[in-house]
């Protein structure tokens, strides 16, 4: 089951990053050339937090669709059922409230993490071009 919900995990991270961190990186790279690597490891920071954000935001998703469905089935069952189905409930309103507050540590991690990126790049120096007349 554990490994079920990596390779989940480590599914969804690789559409993110498929979509928007790889043309944020490269357009990172493009901006200050290959002989440029001094703030290579707070691109890739902000890479691994914003598709770890990316992540916990689906997460949140999901969950969030949980609980509507626990909410029908409540409503919907009687007698044993209905204890059961309030007990789902409980438990996987537990469960969204604890990745939201997840989910709120990690807008924090990119902030930061877009922090240091930034005053990594304002601190490099900007190349100049030579006019050529």
């Amino acid at each position: 089951m554990k490994n079920l919900r990596t390779g989940a995990a480590a599914l969804i991270a690789t559409a993110a990053l498929g979509a928007g961190g790889v043309t944020l990186a490269s357009a990172a790279s493009a901006e200050h050339g290959h002989g440029h690597t001094a703030c290579r490891n707070q691109q890739a920071q902000l890479d691994r937090a914003q598709a770890k954000l990316d992540w916990f935001t689906a997460k949140l998703a999901a969950q969030a669709a949980k609980v509507k469905s626990d909410r029908r089935a409540v409503a919907s069952s009687k007698g044993s059922e209905k204890a059961t189905a309030k007990r789902h409930l409980a438990a996987d309103k537990a469960k969204k409230v604890h990745t939201a507050k997840a989910k709120k540590a990690q807008v924090q991690r990119v902030a930061h993490a877009t922090a240091a990126l930034q005053k990594c790049t304002a601190g490099q120096p900007t190349p100049t071009s030579t006019p050529t007349v």
